[in-house]
């Protein structure tokens, strides 16, 4: 079964992507960072809150992604958060509440879980 056109274009306006402020992607790759089982806690955590909060499918909300590997493959779960490309260690849901709160929403950066920044450059 393939998408239309008209497919895709409801998927998309559903999402909100051209509204969102924040993206954040979570290593769920499990095994290296952090164990499995740790990894999909994190990620039921991000979804759930982020669903709680009203910040999923709706304007100047935050998309997620759920990434099987950043490459750090220490201190994890890993996530990383854009615009500004904020590296964050430590993804608990404890720690994910922060971020979530401290950051996503009123957009302060957790100092004390940055293990490094890297914004994109323009092409």
């Amino acid at each position: 079964m393939s998408a239309t056109g008209d497919d895709l274009g409801a998927v998309l306006a559903a999402l909100h992507l051209d509204s969102a402020r924040r993206h954040i992607f979570l290593c769920v790759g499990g095994g290296k960072c952090a164990s499995l089982e740790t990894s999909e806690a994190s990620w039921a955590f991000l979804k759930k809150r982020l669903r709680e909060l009203g910040l999923v499918d709706s304007d100047g909300g935050v998309l997620r992604t759920r990434a099987g590997c950043l490459r750090v493959c220490r201190v994890g779960p890993v996530a990383l958060v854009y615009p500004g490309g904020t590296w964050y260690r430590d993804c608990t849901p404890e720690n994910l509440e922060r971020i979530i709160t401290e950051h996503l929403v009123n957009g302060r950066i957790v100092e004390d879980l940055v293990i490094a920044t890297g914004p994109l450059g323009p092409t």
